[in-house]
């Protein structure tokens, strides 16, 4: 019997998506767990996959339309099952028949238009046929940026012309990048974390001399995924919150929620955005292990093919911003979270050793903790133990 393909909940607190592709063509059988569907939210791409099989007898929805959860997006029958007049079909479900608008546009074309909050309806096509291409979105997206062009004030009947009118400075020249559903998506999480979540600040500064020579022993010879220092620091807040469990916590409106194992964010800057997908049980698992897995999200997250299950969890996160030199910043927690964990880059400094002035390779990190869940004492506890264990490393190896 014929009856309505709707869009799944997708995540917690995810309400729209877009419908990203139709892999079965319409009339054509499929099977059970077959990918029929894909949608796009603005953290992850997710399948659609058949319960049973069957036969899509109507798009009800076209490839780059918004789409709500528990919208109808296709009616779909039995194989061979005689679904007679399609239209009535659909009138019996309760949706007026009527084929939807279809927009020719390239792939390319269409995931710019996507990032720019562009509708492909709006926009002019050049290829063959009308088909949209690149350089139409690229066309469409520098419409919105003309710099603004203000007239100078008229000058009052009689008064002479002066130099300083003559020479009137323009105004500067600007132009504007249309926010994406990703870009409105992290703002949105940031300023309601700012907002609701109290944060509280501590820095702490660590000799990373041992850490170095550690990941250069572990690559030394190594054919799998290399270790990288991130990789290490990972294994190091997984073993911190071990020690220190008053921080493998969450808050939650009816009580604090403390975890037996160490489930541990870690942020990526895809093209797509900033996503913070969660490692689970860093505290269990070997360094080659958590070095494949983040390798593994990193990739996966470049393509936006992250799974909702894996943004979701975690107590704490780990950002990391010493590729790109900078040695000291503090982030914002991600909700639930109780923390987050700044790493800055590893540069030389001076230090003191055995009360004698020395250089030595130092790693600064600045510690974001929700105060709702966590006390101070406990968060400085936890800072001082994580100095010591990257300061001797060998221990997030047993």
């Amino acid at each position: 019997m014929a009856h309505l393909l709707r869009v799944p909940e997708i995540a917690a607190g995810t309400t729209e998506a877009v419908l990203a592709t139709w892999p079965v063509p319409e009339n054509s059988p499929y099977s059970a767990a077959d990918v029929i569907a894909t949608v796009e939210t603005a953290k992850a791409v997710i399948d659609i996959e058949a319960e049973e099989n069957g036969v899509i007898l109507r798009r009800l929805v076209p490839e780059g339309a918004d789409v709500a959860v528990g919208q109808p997006i296709a009616l779909i029958g039995v194989p061979g099952e005689p679904a007679g007049n399609v239209e009535d079909e659909l009138r019996a479900q309760g949706i007026t028949p009527g084929a939807p608008e279809r927009t020719f546009i390239s792939p390319i074309a269409r995931r710019l238009a996507r990032a720019a909050d562009l509708d492909p309806r709006d926009i002019s096509g050049t290829g063959p046929n009308g088909r949209i291409m690149r350089r139409d979105v690229e066309r469409a997206v520098r419409t919105v940026a003309h710099p603004a062009e203000v007239p100078p004030p008229a000058r009052p009947r009689g008064e002479p012309a002066s130099s300083a009118a003559v020479t009137r400075p323009e105004p500067a020249g600007y132009r504007e990048v249309p926010h994406s559903r990703v870009r409105r998506a992290i703002a949105g999480r940031l300023a309601e974390s700012k907002q609701t979540v109290p944060h509280f600040y501590l820095s702490g500064s660590a000799r990373a001399g041992k850490l170095l020579r550690l990941r250069a022993e572990l690559n030394e010879g190594a054919s799998d995924a290399r270790i990288s220092l991130n990789d290490l620091v990972i294994k190091a807040v997984a073993h911190t919150h071990q020690l220190v469990p008053a921080m493998n916590v969450v808050w939650t409106s009816d009580a604090v929620r403390s975890f037996t194992s160490v489930d541990i964010g870690v942020a990526i800057a895809s093209p797509r955005g900033l996503v913070t997908p969660v490692l689970r049980s860093v505290d269990g698992s070997g360094i080659a292990v958590i070095a494949a897995a983040v390798k593994d999200l990193t990739e996966r997250a470049g393509a936006g093919r992250l799974a909702p299950r894996e943004l979701e969890g975690g107590t704490t996160t780990v950002t990391n911003l010493g590729m790109f030199g900078t040695e000291s910043f503090a982030a914002i927690i991600n909700p639930p979270q109780a923390s987050i964990l700044a790493v800055g880059a590893v540069h030389r400094a001076p230090v003191v050793k055995k009360d004698k002035l020395a250089v030595d390779a130092v790693l600064e990190v600045t510690l974001s903790v929700d105060h709702r869940a966590v006390d101070g004492s406990a968060a400085a506890e936890w800072m001082r133990a994580f100095v010591s264990v990257i300061q001797h490393p060998a221990q997030i190896l047993l």
